[in-house]
């Protein structure tokens, strides 16, 4: 699949080194692969979730250090929206639905 892109994954580890391994190992998966389905994605990323209220998907990078946060047309494209840290993915997502 085509992952757009690369750069916003260097741009973070830039920034959190030990995050790059993860972040590569990532995009060598999804580059590999050709997922036409939310069971094909989760056979390789087991804690891959669909946001629904966003229509995106959200995968732990790390050891679940890190969410990576991405639009899939599947068995075309992923787009990489943000990667974020758990805490800043919390501050971001969780807690504004807790406030609803």
């Amino acid at each position: 699949m085509t992952v757009i892109s690369k750069k916003r994954l260097k741009e973070f580890w830039s920034i959190h080194p030990d995050a790059k391994r993860g972040l590569t190992d990532w995009y060598s998966h999804m580059k590999a692969g050709l997922f036409l389905s939310m069971a094909e994605l989760k056979a390789v990323f087991g804690s891959a979730d669909y946001m629904s209220d966003r229509d995106r998907y959200c995968f732990n990078i790390s050891g679940n250090k890190y969410r990576l946060i991405a639009r899939i047309t599947w068995g075309v494209t992923v787009f990489v929206v943000e990667v974020l840290t758990h805490s800043d993915y919390d501050r971001k997502y969780v807690d504004k639905r807790k406030r609803k």
